[in-house]
């Protein structure tokens, strides 16, 4: 129980959120003593405006900066070097990431390397940076990863198409600076699949066998303004309020997960994003309903909660059958924000379902999870989502 547990929680973050908070942006890099900016951001924030628009709030202040945006989906480990030797030929002290989890994993890789020997790979792992590197400042333009607070960097290794893992408390950004203004103009595919990230952080670590008083709350909270906010953002995309509530919906849920890591989903979603290029909020929201029906049996008492988050009718129904509406109200969430692929889709096949799942059970998302699966669990698992 509970009860009996020792638990920690620890955020080295600080946290400035709001409608127009990127004017803060100064403020936070002045206290942090930083020089010279390397704004980092991806084509896709640079296409869209956004990095000018923060590059001007920097040269409205006097702060001298450096953009880098060698930057993919799914990021890659030779991407974080490259930023970190641009960084030293151009004198930076700073980091600021600007776009959505590639962009910002890698800003807090690099914000890393500018203080650590070696090359990112040796930090593979958990806890084993040694020190703290550069200040970083995240700035997220979507609502799902919560990267901005959290203390992994998910970093892609081209050549043995393997996704790697750094995390630590140094990789903790220094400050997260929300701001809901920055989502508006986000496509509704990216919203959807970005909303249900958050969704299946938040979900995953409540149900979990590493969740504590602290995280429950905040992946409580989180799942509430999903729940209300998460159809409005998809289909007006321009609702401030949704945009407000599924953005701080991220960052909390982040705050839930940090401690706590997460689940089957997460678990697989790695090996078959590296190896199938799926999207990850995409291969969240496949797997998800999946995983919560495999997971029912582990934690019965909280799938039923989730169901009354949703606003499923439980009055007169057994626990168990209370706990099945969970499954039906993320279906139909998934169904109303348009996320309808399969696996197959992707083009996963039976043959390749070995290497999923083999992959995916080293992973520490694993041991938590509230069901200890098989490999043969994890590779049904997968049939499941490839054939709904």
């Amino acid at each position: 129980m509970l009860l009996n547990r020792i638990f920690r929680y620890e955020l080295p973050t600080v946290i400035e959120f709001g409608n127009g908070a990127i004017r803060t942006l100064p403020d936070h890099i002045n206290r942090l003593k930083g020089t010279k900016v390397l704004l980092v951001s991806d084509p896709g924030v640079q296409k869209a405006g956004m990095t000018d628009k923060l590059a001007l709030v920097l040269e409205n202040s006097g702060i001298p900066y450096s953009i880098y945006s060698d930057i993919e989906p799914d990021p890659d480990i030779e991407g974080v070097m490259r930023g970190r030797d641009e960084a030293l030929a151009a004198g930076c002290d700073c980091v600021v990431g600007l776009g959505g989890g590639s962009a910002l994993d890698t800003a807090k890789a690099i914000g890393l390397m500018l203080g650590n020997e070696g090359h990112i790979r040796d930090y593979v792992g958990i806890n084993i940076v040694p020190k703290k590197g550069a200040p970083v400042i995240a700035i997220p333009t979507t609502a799902g990863t919560g990267s901005e607070i959290t203390i992994w960097s998910v970093l892609s290794d081209k050549e043995a198409e393997v996704k790697l893992s750094v995390g630590s408390p140094y990789n903790c950004p220094d400050v997260a600076i929300g701001d809901p203004e920055l989502t508006t103009s986000l496509p509704a595919h990216i919203t959807a699949a970005t909303g249900m990230d958050a969704l299946t952080h938040a979900l995953e670590s409540y149900v979990n066998k590493a969740t504590q008083p602290i995280s429950e709350a905040l992946s409580i909270q989180s799942m509430k303004m999903i729940a209300r906010s998460l159809r409005t953002a998809v289909v007006q995309g321009d609702n401030l309020e949704a945009r407000y509530d599924m953005l701080l919906a991220s960052l909390i849920a982040a705050m839930a997960f940090n401690p706590t890591r997460l689940g089957l989903s997460h678990a697989l979603a790695i090996p078959l994003g590296a190896h199938f290029h799926i999207p990850h909020g995409t291969v969240n929201a496949i797997l998800l309903p999946e995983v919560m029906q495999y997971n029912l049996i582990g934690n019965l008492g909280k799938f039923k909660e989730i169901a009354q988050i949703f606003d499923m009718p439980t009055d007169g129904l057994s626990t168990r059958e209370a706990a099945e509406k969970s499954v039906m109200a993320i279906r139909q969430l998934k169904q109303d924000v348009g996320i309808t692929q399969t696996l197959s889709d992707f083009g996963l096949t039976e043959g390749d379902l070995d290497l999923i799942a083999k992959e995916a059970m080293v992973s520490g998302n694993v041991p938590v999870n509230p069901r200890m699966p098989t490999l043969e669990d994890l590779k049904q698992l997968c049939r499941d989502a490839m054939d709904r």
